[in-house]
């Protein structure tokens, strides 16, 4: 009897510590992510080609990694959708507003609005009967997403405010919540997360070259200085590890604890744009940061509450 109950303790912790080591770990990256955009930005590198040539590193790694360990993304009808729909909502299109926007709103804007996917998530799970409606967790996504309006609000309400790339950025949350309800319901059977992220990121990269050729748009790097292949070079392990950490969040914690990736990743990536990048600290940012952490607290507890009572 002792060692069925101590079996359930540690099958519960397993339940929530795993997700809860991915998401923060991804944040963390993702925080990271929107502050080298913002430098890339500064040293005159295209949004676009920066985020190209990013992706395709992130995809190299990723693919080696793949390979190495046997497991290559497959190629079918089914996955090569899962990839190119994946690839377009996730990576390329809510990535390529995100960094266009970042040197007319800052890093520091775009790091908080990555927080609002949740609520649509969470919406969206429950409307497509993916997620069990539980208070804890609602109260959990309210909170996150209350926290994020707080920053919004005072960005909005500034005399300087750009109000065409302020709302063009508010697109890449829809995309992203989008994308977080695809990625688990067209969730090709019996392939690995770690087969999947390369396949995506492929995908994501063929799509960042079409859009390469239109008019107005380059994929070409300054050669003067060595900063921007350093850049480009930090930003793909950020992104190798971001999306594979992605992927495993996905499976582990559902579509709705993923979305919270955002939120830790405003909590790492806005003090980083203070400190570093010398921008202006939000009005309300600390409320705004506690607002964000007790939501990830809530959705965290919500899940370990849904784990099961018996083991399979």
């Amino acid at each position: 009897m002792t060692s069925l109950s101590t079996t359930r303790t540690h099958s519960r912790t397993r339940v929530w510590l795993a997700p809860l080591v991915y998401l923060l770990s991804g944040g963390a990256l993702l925080g990271l992510s929107t502050n080298l955009a913002k430098l890339a930005g500064d040293i005159q590198l295209s949004a676009l080609a920066f985020l190209f040539w990013s992706i395709s590193g992130a995809a190299l790694i990723l693919l080696v990694l793949a390979a190495f360990r046997g497991n290559l993304p497959p190629v079918n009808f089914r996955t090569v959708e899962y990839y190119a729909i994946s690839g377009l909502l996730g990576v390329a299109g809510a990535n390529l507003l995100f960094f266009s926007a970042i040197p007319h709103v800052g890093a520091g804007f775009v790091a908080l609005i990555i927080t609002l996917p949740p609520l649509l998530t969470y919406v969206g799970a429950l409307a497509l009967n993916m997620e069990r409606f539980q208070m804890l967790r609602a109260a959990g996504v309210i909170s996150a997403l209350a926290g994020a309006v707080t920053l919004a609000f005072h960005k909005f309400s500034a005399p300087d405010a750009d109000y065409l790339w302020i709302l063009l950025a508010l697109i890449g949350p829809v995309l992203l919540a989008i994308g977080n309800l695809y990625r688990t319901l067209r969730w090709p059977e019996g392939v690995s997360s770690d087969a999947l992220a390369p396949g995506m990121l492929i995908a994501a990269t063929i799509i960042l070259l079409s859009v390469g050729f239109l008019p107005g748009f380059s994929l070409s790097v300054p050669t003067e200085r060595s900063l921007p292949f350093l850049l480009i070079a930090l930003q793909a392990m950020v992104f190798a590890g971001q999306f594979l950490l992605l992927f495993l969040l996905q499976k582990s914690g559902g579509p709705v604890f993923l979305s919270l990736l955002g939120s830790v990743g405003a909590v790492v990536g806005v003090p980083v744009a203070i400190l570093l990048q010398g921008e202006t600290a939000p009005e309300g940012l600390l409320l705004g940061t506690l607002l964000i952490g007790a939501g990830i607290a809530l959705l965290n507890i919500g899940k370990a509450k849904q784990a099961p009572n018996k083991i399979a």
